[in-house]
């Protein structure tokens, strides 16, 4: 079940606060980006200065698990997104204690603040790995938190909106990033290895696409609705593997690791649950091929600056350039 997103920007309400808790990483920091476009005064709560602070927004440091901090940074908001959250599957199977304290009670830190704040709407960043038996810790720290989302809408009335955010990639994102590691690798080393058969199928989505619809979705027809934000194509990671190395000027390895599989789901996140999401669509997005191009670009430049940073020599106009 989909339905298409508007396109038709909602009114802002003049001198509208949004508050993004993890404005600083991948995701938070493009949604604030996008809510800053819409007209928003934009709010961004991390525990270190955001790399991506537009000038018209506020950046507040405080600690997600400081609940008085929390309280201060989300006062006077219309709005709350909540991004703050370890969001790498091998992390999170690695560190379960943290996991479900960062994921689990920094969200009700979140949930209560926003209560106390009047906050018209709250936005929770989850994943489609709420329907998956894969993500192990992960997983399952999204499924509380969404319970909770949900409960205190049940208690106390306050609107929410759960987005299920499928496998983003674009600009801003590092090695814990399924397509940065691959261009990464096809980059520096060029061979990429994927621990798994390649067969898995993604729903890639670009991250500006998808930081448009979390936008988008704060029309009074998504309150208290649970909503899947992937991309339009399936495609196998194989096959992604194989078009970038297509795109690389020079020949670039596939490997896959078959003995080390990982906690990710294979061809598809759903196992049975209860409660339906609805999969929410833009009938304009990036094109994959364009969206790894303007990534490539990014990585490209970094590596460039960081080679200038620690003085080692540049490679020469002989050389292969991207």
């Amino acid at each position: 079940m989909s339905e298409a997103a508007q396109t038709t920007p909602q009114p802002v309400p003049p001198g509208a606060i949004a508050v993004v808790l993890g404005a600083g990483g991948f995701l938070g920091s493009h949604v604030a980006d996008a809510l800053s476009s819409a007209g928003y005064q934009v709010r961004l709560f991390d525990h270190t200065p955001s790399p991506f602070i537009r000038p018209d927004q506020e950046m507040i440091i405080g600690d997600l698990m400081d609940i008085s901090q929390v309280s201060r940074a989300v006062q006077d908001a219309a709005v709350v997104y909540n991004f703050a959250a370890i969001a790498d599957i091998d992390e999170a199977n690695d560190k379960p204690l943290a996991t479900a304290s960062i994921n689990v009670i920094g969200n009700m830190h979140a949930l209560e603040a926003s209560r106390l704040a009047g906050v018209r709407r709250f936005i929770f960043a989850s994943s489609v790995y709420v329907y998956s038996e894969a993500g192990s810790f992960y997983r399952a720290s999204k499924q509380a938190a969404e319970r909770f989302t949900e409960a205190y809408h049940e208690r106390y009335g306050m609107e929410y909106t759960i987005l299920r955010y499928g496998s983003l990639y674009g600009r801003r994102s590092d090695q814990r990033n399924g397509i940065y590691r691959m261009l990464h690798e096809a980059i520096q080393q060029h061979s990429i290895t994927y621990h798994g058969s390649g067969e898995s199928i993604r729903e890639y989505i670009h991250v500006e696409d998808a930081a448009r619809m979390s936008v988008q979705v704060l029309a009074p027809e998504f309150a208290n609705r649970h909503l899947i934000l992937t991309g339009q194509e399936k495609m196998r990671i194989r096959d992604v593997m194989t078009m970038i190395s297509e795109i690389m000027p020079w020949d670039v390895a596939l490997h896959f690791d078959q003995d080390k599989p990982g906690h990710h789901y294979q061809i598809t996140p759903y196992a049975f649950q209860p409660r339906v999401g609805r999969k929410l669509v833009l009938n304009e997005h990036v094109d994959l091929g364009q969206g790894l191009l303007d990534c490539i670009q990014e990585i490209h430049q970094q590596i460039n600056h960081d080679q200038e940073e620690s003085g080692i020599p540049l490679p020469s106009a002989n050389n292969e350039q991207i």
